[in-house]
């Protein structure tokens, strides 16, 4: 667990130069044997990628979209992707290190991301998806104030960007929040 003698997180905006940490910071903490150290790991229903650089790129350059980087000691532990959608904030491409997962380090990731869509650039609500069969992920949403909307939206299982289905019936719950 993350105590109050724990060194601070430090939040900044990714750039280009970050590329080279986000690929393997986010598949570590979707994909492959070392996401099951922690409690986000998708690895039994996607294989491939989670994110790659290209996407990565068109996040950070798009007007009113950040991806949060949270250090700590000068090491980059989590991310996260947030934009504002007209006027909504969308919370995407989150990830700790998973030797991490579980210690408040995502609580504060997450709080980060909802105080800049609420007070950078001035959004009244927060949404995101999240693969409707993680149930224990979007509980752990819940807890937070997210609320399932009832709204499903399609997995893109035929863009390898973003994985490779073992199963045919991948779809994303919508949650949302007021910010």
């Amino acid at each position: 667990m993350e105590t109050a003698t724990a060194t601070p997180l430090a939040f900044r905006a990714a750039t280009a130069a970050d590329i080279g940490i986000l690929v393997p910071l986010v598949t570590s903490a979707y994909r492959g044997e070392a996401s099951r150290a922690g409690w986000t790991t998708e690895a039994d229903i996607l294989d491939g990628n989670r994110i790659v650089p290209e996407v990565l790129l068109e996040d950070i350059a798009r007007p009113r979209s950040r991806i949060l980087l949270a250090e700590r000691d000068g090491e980059v532990v989590a991310c996260a992707h947030v934009e504002a959608r007209g006027d909504t904030g969308y919370f995407g491409m989150f990830a700790v290190r998973p030797a991490l997962q579980g210690a408040g380090v995502g609580r504060r990731v997450l709080a980060e991301a909802e105080r800049v869509a609420r007070e950078d650039w001035g959004l009244q609500r927060m949404e995101m998806t999240v693969i409707d069969l993680r149930t224990e992920l979007i509980d752990w949403y819940r807890r937070r104030g997210y609320r399932l909307t009832g709204e499903t939206r399609p997995f893109p299982a035929t863009d390898p960007r973003f994985g490779l289905p073992r199963r045919d019936t991948l779809r994303f719950a919508v949650l949302d929040k007021p910010l």
